[in-house]
């Protein structure tokens, strides 16, 4: 007999009595699991298992809110019957589909042609940039179109009827086919809908709008994700081209869920300085046409209008050169831009010098002035440099960095630049300039409003008659072309 043999089993018993507890805890402890609520971010809408001080999506603090337990997903599905029958993708009718225009041509131009029947656009932008002023001028244009698209309604949230009609009354948009309802309930919204029957709808603003059948605050994220899903399938059942207005959180993008952004068809962003009249409409996400096309809009006393062709906006009128100025060709969606480049450098007081932007990528700035003291000899390390852009345009694209250094040199060295030169190119960090895209169409547009010089990178392509072009390898060439121009 082994003496062993009583002492192991005891041992193997005792162990696993021991073990017996934590298995059945770990069982108990994943059965509660399971049935354990989820979170969700108010902020982006992302879902979690457990609670976390700061959302793992969109890294907010404290917005993370309990819900309610997710439904399992259906192993099988049983098949119900056809809303409509399947048809041949050739038998489809394309004419219900077509855009229909606005009457606003700059916001036709970044829709792709106008509104589609069924489409829902969302427009987001920041308090008083004017999205309610350009929907206002919209629904006056499209009522105004002798009745054949319907009526325009449209439903404030935000506002009283009298302080929307006083605005329409100061930019001349009143129209007998223009409807007017402040309402933030989407029972009443709906309700309106059905008694006028627009050919056009305008909700300002989304998040203001509510339904009493949903739990949540108006603005919540179950609120606003409720609401606009009830409003997309009210679109796309009337075949009722929507317009919703959004706001936006403090780093521009669209308030509320990201599923928001999923749900519509198109997203606007309509962007300005409160400090400047230029307004860009910019398409972010377009169902229905092109996603790299920009509006511009110029505010004035009366309202809005559309500039077809705003690089005037974006220069000094002038006949002769000054010194810390250059001009350049941007490239806004596919809409080729003149802009001006200013810059002054002046000696500095302090131990450490200013360096001041305005309009310009500031880290990109600060390269081109980098390779300026290191490339090409100037001495800025005790100077104060400031560089800004003409009519409130932003410049965040490399191709205008040539021109930032030429402009920094122009000022540094109270040399003056030729007021017909236009300058492209890309700086790198060893000095070279680099090319660009869309060379021919940049130079066309600066040679259809008078210009006739250019400096540009090698092998820029074919260039456009009538522009003398140089081409320049490096910074240390363009400095040099540019002194003696």
């Amino acid at each position: 007999m082994n003496p062993q043999a009583p002492t192991s089993h005891a041992t193997g018993v005792a162990a696993a009595v021991c073990r017996t507890p934590a298995v059945l805890s770990a069982g108990v402890t994943k059965s509660v699991r399971a049935k354990r609520a989820g979170y969700r971010c108010a902020e982006c809408g992302h879902e979690v298992a457990k609670w976390f001080g700061r959302c793992p999506e969109c890294q907010a603090w404290g917005t993370l809110e309990e819900v309610g337990v997710p439904r399992a997903a259906l192993a099988r599905v049983a098949a119900g019957a056809p809303s409509a029958p399947a048809r041949r993708i050739d038998e489809v009718d394309v004419e219900s589909a077509r855009a229909r225009q606005t009457g606003v041509p700059e916001l036709d131009r970044v829709l792709g042609g106008g509104l589609v029947p069924g489409a829902v656009v969302l427009l987001a932008g920041e308090p008083g940039v004017g999205k309610s002023t350009l929907l206002l001028e919209v629904a006056f244009r499209w009522a105004a179109r002798d009745g054949e698209s319907g009526p325009a309604l449209y439903v404030t949230g935000e506002e009283s009827a009298g302080q929307v009609r006083l605005r329409a009354e100061r930019m001349g948009t009143v129209h007998e086919a223009v409807y007017l309802a402040a309402e933030s309930d989407l029972s009443a919204l709906l309700g309106h809908v059905d008694e006028v029957k627009p050919g056009l709808l305008v909700v300002d603003s989304v998040q203001t709008m509510s339904s009493g059948q949903i739990d949540g605050t108006p603005g919540g994220v179950t609120q606003v994700r409720a609401v606009t899903a009830a409003l997309v399938a009210l679109a796309k059942e009337r075949g009722l081209p929507v317009v919703l207005v959004g706001h936006v959180t403090k780093d521009g993008s669209v308030a509320g869920p990201r599923v928001l952004e999923h749900l519509v068809d198109v997203v606007l962003h309509f962007e300005g300085d409160k400090h400047s009249t230029l307004r860009l409409v910019r398409g972010m996400k377009n169902r229905f046409g092109p996603t790299d096309e920009v509006g511009c809009f110029e505010m004035v006393e009366a309202g809005i209008v559309g500039v077809p062709d705003p690089s005037g906006l974006f220069l000094n009128q002038r006949d002769t050169g000054v010194p810390g100025t250059a001009i350049t060709v941007t490239v806004e969606g596919k809409r080729p831009l003149l802009g001006e480049v200013q810059a002054l450098v002046s000696p500095s007081p302090l131990g450490n010098p200013r360096r001041a932007v305005s309009g310009l990528d500031s880290a990109r700035a600060a390269m081109v002035l980098a390779v300026l003291e290191r490339r090409g000899g100037l001495k800025l390390h005790d100077a104060d440099v400031f560089t800004a852009t003409v009519g409130g345009m932003k410049i965040v694209e490399p191709a205008a960095d040539l021109a930032l250094a030429l402009a920094v040199a122009s000022a540094a060295r109270d040399f003056a630049l030729p007021p017909d030169l236009v300058v492209l190119g890309e700086v790198g960090l060893a000095g070279e300039v680099r090319r660009v895209a869309g060379v021919r169409s940049r130079l066309a547009e600066a040679a259809r409003l008078g210009f006739k010089r250019a400096l540009v990178p090698r092998d820029s392509g074919k260039i456009p008659d009538g522009m003398r072009v140089k081409e320049v390898p490096d910074l240390a060439s363009a400095l040099m072309i540019a002194a003696n121009a």
